[in-house]
């Protein structure tokens, strides 16, 4: 078999960052790169597969068995974020890591440093791939892909191991919201799925953020600044404001668990008009409604101060907390506890603080948890995983497989 180190990183070499400013899917044109090539190695391991217009590669294995049982589907998103650029990204390979901080050699100084990410000290002795300071790694998603298709490699060279039906599925988009818009759960063909997509290794996850969008555009008057008084009004310092209104405490720094944020994203912007970029959560659906209604006051109130049509808000929801349509089927999450411990692992079934297409999917009648892909600190320079989470993960999935067909 590849190994799926090797996998990963040629995975990685792909850009395959996502562009929320597109209306197009998959939102950008380079997403097919990486979507072609999973398409070609499935078809050359003899797996039934199809890409279609909107991006969505699926494949099936059929049962081999003489039964009737579940059919069982393992999903990842081929995109990456869009707050790191994903592009020319050069691995590091620290092989039996020593707990130190670990030099990233494209940015001098920079360092991944356990002091500031003492998860890392889970991890010495192992083997950690993790940027040059450069990019993103790009763990989120394709360390899942990577184990998914380890998974579907090991299955078709040992024709021994018994199995149900498994659907295999990968998906653009995902870090913009719109990764399963237009995904067709009847034509997929799964009963249950799980998306590899968590962080660190024994993560299980089945509840996640309610999630909208808001952008606000602030209209303001430009004039000289020697005749302003009176007339000027400074997109930037009423953004700034209106941004002051929030409350401090529920900013992503200072939330943690079920707590929900609003989290500025993205400012553009002059004197003359000014746009600012949100991201609202939270896992409770009355305070997530509550959170939509004051930021609708904020801009109303900006607009009453300064005039209105100074502050426009676009609101939108993105995707819904999965519990309430996965917890009916909760023996999906025991078997995969039940997995998690035959690979010697320690299951931690904790809430996602973000989300995964498994949300969306649940509630499309595909109930759809998430396990973890191994990675962490994602979307940033200082993303890495370790091998052995990720071949953990492989064994994770290889084991549901077994207990499905069970």
């Amino acid at each position: 078999m590849e190994k799926i180190l090797t996998r990963f990183l040629r995975y990685v070499s792909v850009d395959t960052q996502s562009n929320e400013e597109s209306e197009t899917q998959p939102s950008a044109a380079k997403e097919w790169n990486l979507l072609k090539m999973l398409l070609e190695e499935l078809q050359t391991l003899g797996v039934e597969a199809c890409l279609d217009e909107y991006g969505y590669v699926m494949a099936t294995l059929p049962s081999n068995l003489d039964k009737d049982v579940p059919a069982v589907g393992f999903i990842a998103h081929v995109d990456t974020a869009p707050d790191a650029s994903g592009a020319d990204v050069k691995p590091q390979i620290i092989e039996n890591y020593d707990g130190s901080a670990i030099d990233l050699k494209g940015v001098p100084g920079l360092q991944l440093k356990p002091e500031e990410f003492p998860e890392m000290l889970h991890f010495v002795g192992q083997t950690l791939i993790t940027t040059d300071g450069t990019t993103l790694l790009g763990a989120d998603d394709k360390a899942g892909v990577a184990e998914i298709m380890t998974a579907v490699q090991y299955l078709v060279e040992h024709p021994e191991v018994k199995h149900g039906k498994i659907c295999i599925g990968f998906t653009p988009d995902e870090e913009i919201g719109r990764g399963v818009v237009k995904f067709d759960v009847s034509r997929f063909g799964a009963d249950y799925a799980y998306t590899m997509d968590g962080g660190e290794i024994g993560e299980l996850e089945f509840e996640n953020f309610n999630a909208a969008s808001a952008k606000i555009h602030i209209q303001g008057r430009n004039v000289h600044p020697g005749n302003a008084k009176g007339k000027m009004k400074n997109a930037i310092l009423i953004g700034q404001e209106l941004n002051s209104l929030l409350p401090v405490d529920q900013r992503p720094e200072y939330t943690e668990g079920y707590e929900g944020f609003f989290h500025l994203i993205s400012f553009k912007g002059a004197v003359e008009e000014a746009d600012f970029a949100y991201i609202i959560r939270d896992h409770d659906r009355a305070k997530f409604e509550a959170k939509k209604v004051l930021i609708q006051q904020v801009t109303d109130f900006i607009n009453t101060k300064y005039g209105e049509g100074t502050a426009t808000l676009v609101l939108k929801d993105q995707y819904y907390n999965m519990r309430e349509q996965v917890e009916p089927h909760y023996f999906i999450i025991e078997k995969a506890i039940k997995a998690m411990e035959m690979a010697g692992i320690k299951p931690k079934i904790q809430p996602i603080r973000g989300g995964t297409d498994g949300a969306n999917l649940s509630f499309k009648g595909l109930p759809c948890p998430n396990i973890f892909a191994g990675g962490l600190n994602f979307h940033g320079k200082m993303e890495y995983v370790p091998l052995q989470s990720m071949e953990k993960a492989t064994e994770v999935i290889l084991n549901l497989i077994k207990l499905f067909a069970e």
